[in-house]
């Protein structure tokens, strides 16, 4: 037996609550992530009931102590994302009858708020995960007069957990700068399996009208406001001109509301939809330039799927790209928040063939050392210790 597998055994299993929004099939990267967690934390031998909307494909499903479904609300402007509905006596009922050990709630809308209320009566140590910037995605939504309001309900929210955990040091200075507390790291993965330079189909690249000695470069992600596409489309326009000899084709994989909009500003891209598992796995491959131009994420998971992917990738010096991309050896970085320096990027992975392909090369290298399993222990170490952490109440009070 291996030693790894000796060193799981060998610590007493758990019984763990995770409560979130959004889950798979929903197409993000909280439901991406939380998957791979879920699935890990199962295959280490711990018990995971999973707390969330129900969703479309959930007709029929019965519940149990692995289930607990919810009502939600549709989220304006994304089909098939929800807001869940408080579930407060529902969970203190559930959680009454079979105690979790330890919960990680990982978003903070009303499900989430009536998970933690629920927790704090029941004394149940509570793991939180920063997971969205939703204080930036404020002023992209015409909001920008909210933004000091999300920052304290959110800190008022994560400070009321043992431990809150964010992918990148980027965000746990930023949160430490407003005043939240107990913030750890905990990175994200990337399934090198899945996501494989092997995956590359010539049949597909033609039915984007791309031929081996083209240049097709791509974009994965929502098509919403505060992903910064505007830059796609500026810095895609100044690579044609700038590389005519090259062919460049744009292929965009994703939805979102500004499709409509994006699909009359840059005509001859391919939009490709939603695609996933092995479908998305091959376009990432077939692929051969990734912008990346968003400035709001936490992590952003498609850029370590595009490096896994073999992609030469360009992105800001920020979140995940900063924490995973060296500039000019597995992939290009621009200034934060500087669109000539984004551009400019770009312009170097095509100045010379050689950029372009020892970037590739080296960027699949990373991303083949960042897989699940390590991420996964990472994650049970942070909720043992929050188990550990947790302050019992005295007796006769109760925590709200």
């Amino acid at each position: 037996m291996a030693a790894a597998d000796t060193a799981v055994m060998s610590t007493p299993s758990l019984y763990i609550s995770l409560i979130s929004e959004t889950f798979a099939p929903e197409t993000n990267g909280v439901a991406n992530t939380l998957g791979h967690l879920v699935e890990g934390l199962r295959l280490r031998g711990h018990q995971v009931q999973l707390v969330r909307p129900r969703q479309a494909t959930d007709e029929g499903a019965s519940q149990d102590e692995q289930l607990v479904l919810t009502r939600g609300w549709p989220l304006p402007g994304y089909p098939g994302l929800q807001w869940g509905q408080s579930a407060l006596h529902k969970l203190i009922n559930r959680w009454r009858k079979q105690r979790p050990d330890v919960l990680y709630i990982a978003t903070e809308g009303l499900l989430g708020l009536s998970a933690l209320r629920a927790a704090r009566r029941l004394q149940i140590p509570v793991v939180s995960g920063f997971h969205t910037n939703f204080h930036h995605y404020a002023a992209h939504y015409g909001a920008g007069l909210l933004t000091q309001a999300l920052i304290q309900y959110l800190r008022w929210f994560h400070n009321r957990s043992q431990l809150t955990l964010v992918p990148c040091n980027g965000q746990k200075t930023e949160l430490l700068r407003h005043s939240f507390e107990r913030i750890e790291l905990m990175a994200r993965g990337v399934d090198g399996q899945l996501f494989n330079p092997a995956r590359r189909c010539a049949l597909l690249r033609q039915s984007w009208g791309v031929d081996e000695d083209s240049v097709a470069v791509m974009y994965v992600g929502r098509m919403a406001p505060e992903k910064n596409l505007g830059l796609l489309g500026t810095a895609f326009t100044q690579l044609q001109t700038r590389f005519a000899h090259l062919r460049l084709k744009l292929v965009i994989v994703g939805d979102g509301p500004l499709r409509p909009a994006l699909q009359q500003q840059l005509p001859d891209a391919v939009f490709c939809g939603i695609q996933q598992g092995e479908a998305l796995a091959s376009h990432y491959a077939s692929a051969d330039l990734f912008l990346f131009p968003s400035v709001s994420e936490t992590f952003g998971n498609v850029v370590l799927e595009a490096l896994a992917s073999g992609l030469g990738v360009v992105a800001f010096d920020r979140a995940g790209a900063a924490q995973h991309i060296r500039h000019g050896y597995n992939g290009a970085l621009a200034i934060p928040g500087d669109e000539q320096s984004f551009i400019d990027a770009a312009c170097w992975l095509l100045e010379a063939p050689e950029n372009l392909r020892r970037t590739r090369l080296n960027a699949r290298k990373h991303a083949a050392r960042q897989g699940w399993e390590n991420i996964t222990g990472q994650f049970e170490s942070h909720l043992r210790s929050a188990m550990q952490a947790a302050d019992p109440v005295p007796a006769g009070q109760t925590q709200r």
